[in-house]
């Protein structure tokens, strides 16, 4: 059960909800910046945990995944995590990249990291800490996001190896994901709602395998 409380739900914002890659072409995506992020497990399979009265209950797989993405800042200096969900068969996330590689929690004027931001080891929601170590290369967001799903991926096989993790066709996550430039404090604002509110939405959620039942052709 993650730290952040229960909170009003926020309105649908196709601009937040939509899953389709919208990559600005030409943009430098290693720019400093806030970056909002969903990745899906593929073919909407539900093996990161469940949803229990408007909560998240992660799985191993799930608590995994909570925590290479808690990891992320350690690992890679100049990148930083802000308020994240683990769902039963998606990712959301805010990733931070720093003005400079090795750089604290600044990352550009008039958005900054939420001061309550602690990884929360025992849950499946919270915010994060921009931070890291010694200076290195420089990542961009799909860097980011390849190295996220690589890992989670290796991962996901030992446990599918060595603990009895239910097995998955061809790829964990999809092969695309979806992004979004966060520009200015509301919608930082408004993102951050929209992460933590998800499990409280996932009856409604698009990426909840009933509502797709009766929809095939």
């Amino acid at each position: 059960m993650g730290t952040v409380g229960r909170v009003a739900a926020v309105k649908f914002d196709p601009d937040i909800h939509k899953r389709r890659s919208i990559r600005l072409s030409g943009y430098d995506y290693t720019s400093a910046g806030f970056y909002f992020i969903t990745v899906c497990v593929q073919d909407r399979e539900c093996l990161l945990g469940e949803i229990a009265n408007g909560e998240m209950v992660l799985n191993a797989a799930g608590r995994m995944v909570e925590r290479i993405w808690q990891e992320l800042p350690d690992n890679y200096p100049g990148i930083g995590i802000d308020t994240y969900v683990v769902m039963p068969n998606h990712f959301h996330g805010i990733i931070v990249i720093n003005d400079d590689v090795g750089a604290g929690p600044r990352a550009c004027p008039g958005l900054e990291p939420d001061p309550r931001a602690c990884p929360d080891s025992h849950g499946s929601q919270g915010e994060g800490h921009p931070q890291g170590g010694a200076p290195t290369e420089v990542l961009s967001l799909p860097d980011v996001v390849h190295r996220f799903k690589s890992l989670t991926t290796a991962r996901y096989r030992q446990g599918v190896n060595h603990h009895n993790w239910p097995p998955f066709t061809g790829k964990l996550w999809q092969r695309n994901y979806y992004e979004r430039i966060i520009r200015n404090e509301d919608e930082l604002h408004n993102t951050r709602q929209y992460i933590r509110d998800n499990p409280m939405q996932w009856e409604i959620d698009d990426e909840n395998p009933a509502n797709h039942r009766n929809n095939t052709p």
